[in-house]
């Protein structure tokens, strides 16, 4: 029989997804298809992937759940196949310790999740319920609210793939698994993550950004996680950590490819317990928080280096989006520098604008520090030019800028007050427009080169 376990027609309607559960086992079919129920979704069952084919030709399913050794032809060619269909299907595998190799071979294939045998009702429904929550988000259209459509307008660009980007934020709104954002330094993960969290039910709460590969290792573990007085030389009081700081909000780990490794156990535990314990405490403390992560390495590579914990990727990348690089994007390039000219324009004046003749030279640029290289071109022209229109002396952009350092160094090579700004604009690209690295390369504090880049504006 094709279907041996399944929901009268009438429990059925189009807003309940329907799940196919495809395993040989009688007893987990049932057990399974039980939970399933119990988390609102209609059940089909199938004891071979045949039988399962013949389903999924005669009906659509939100989700297969599929054990990775199931007759006839296995889990891994079922899953294949379900893509050569062409269907819009969660998958998840069900895996035994000898198969978790292939297992995460099918999760590298684009896989929700793998879930081992065996596995208790409480993990497995766990689970099912976080999956849903993801199947939800990708159904049909929900109203809006205003505050998620203004923080998707902080998203400059009109371009398919950030307009694409905004229907992914819209989907995210409402929901709390994590998120993966993935793209080159410079491309905007921080703005994404924070527009994900001003437009969710959590828009209220704190926004705590972590910077991961900023995090000192002989202190890490107590930034993340707080520590109680005296728990070790110097701890004169106690203090909470960054996780305790984000509660009832969002946590975002930027840069987590970063992460040194014995940090990155320690994290996947909290992730999973949704609790923390300061150093020095034994007291765990349970944290209430919705955590993004970022970064521009590709983690599934470091996972395979064992750089990065495979079990700590697979619970950040419930979700992931792909930022695209400015050079993918060079239509949105006008609507980015007004951005950048309106933010940064001086107050004296009313409005300011970029002159024709600096267009090629900005439109022909590679700019391979993406969008932060862009804002810091505009920032720099803003601060040495003079009047509202930026001209072609004004904008300076790749291998152009070190050539005009060395030449006005050598023009006027003992004017202390030239040399210190070439300083800081020559720091400001090599951290690509990140003031924060680039206060460091300079050994000065991030409000002293707020003020310097200020005072710059103050004198045209």
């Amino acid at each position: 029989m094709n279907a041996e376990y399944h929901l009268e027609d009438s429990q059925v309607d189009g807003s309940t997804p329907r799940v196919l559960i495809v395993d040989d086992d009688e007893l987990i079919r049932s057990l399974c298809g039980e939970i399933a129920q119990s988390c609102d979704m209609s059940v089909e069952t199938a004891a071979t992937t045949e039988a399962a084919i013949d389903l999924l030709r005669r009906g659509k399913f939100d989700l297969v759940i599929t054990d990775i050794r199931v007759p006839d032809i296995g889990g891994l060619e079922l899953i294949k196949r379900i893509r050569a269909f062409g269907h819009e299907v969660g998958i998840v595998v069900l895996t035994g310790h000898g198969t978790i190799d292939m297992a995460v071979d099918a999760i590298y294939s684009g896989v929700l999740d793998y879930i081992t045998k065996p596995f208790t009702i409480e993990v497995f429904e766990q689970r099912l319920r976080k999956i849903a929550a993801v199947l939800e988000c990708n159904r049909g259209p929900k109203a809006v609210p205003k505050t998620t459509i203004a923080a998707t307008e902080k998203l400059v660009g009109r371009t398919p793939r950030i307009s694409q980007l905004r229907k992914q934020i819209l989907k995210m709104s409402n929901h709390d698994y994590p998120v993966l954002i993935l793209g080159e330094t410079g491309t905007g993960k921080e703005v994404v993550a924070r527009a994900i969290h001003c437009s969710g039910s959590r828009a209220h709460g704190p926004f705590v950004p972590v910077d991961c590969a900023a995090l000192a290792p002989s202190l890490a573990e107590s930034e993340l996680f707080g520590h109680e007085r005296g728990a070790f030389t110097g701890a004169l009081h106690t203090t909470i950590g960054l996780f305790e700081a984000a509660h009832m909000g969002t946590l975002f780990l930027d840069e987590v490819g970063d992460l040194p490794k014995e940090l990155q156990g320690k994290l996947l535990r909290v992730l999973q317990e949704r609790q923390v314990r300061r150093v020095g405490s034994t007291v765990l403390k349970d944290i209430n928080i919705r955590v993004i992560a970022a970064t521009n390495r590709d983690l599934q590579a470091e996972v395979k280096a064992g750089n990065f914990r495979e079990d700590l990727f697979y619970r950040l990348n419930v979700v992931n989006v792909k930022l695209p690089p400015l050079r993918e994007r060079m239509a949105d390039l006008p609507l980015l520098i007004g951005a950048f000219l309106e933010k940064f324009g001086n107050d004296r004046i009313e409005s300011s604008r970029i002159s024709p003749k600096v267009w090629p030279k900005l439109s022909g640029h590679s700019w391979p520090g993406n969008v932060r290289e862009l804002e810091n071109v505009i920032e720099r022209g803003m601060a040495l030019g003079s009047g509202s229109v930026l001209h072609e002396d004004d904008v300076v952009v790749g291998s152009e800028e070190q050539n005009a350092e060395v030449s006005t160094l050598v023009a006027d090579p003992l004017c202390l007050d030239v040399v210190e700004k070439k300083a800081i604009l020559r720091a400001l690209r090599e951290a690509n427009g990140d003031k924060l690295v680039a206060s460091r390369l300079l050994g000065i504090g991030k409000t002293t080169l707020y003020r310097r880049l200020k005072q710059y504006k103050s004198y045209q």
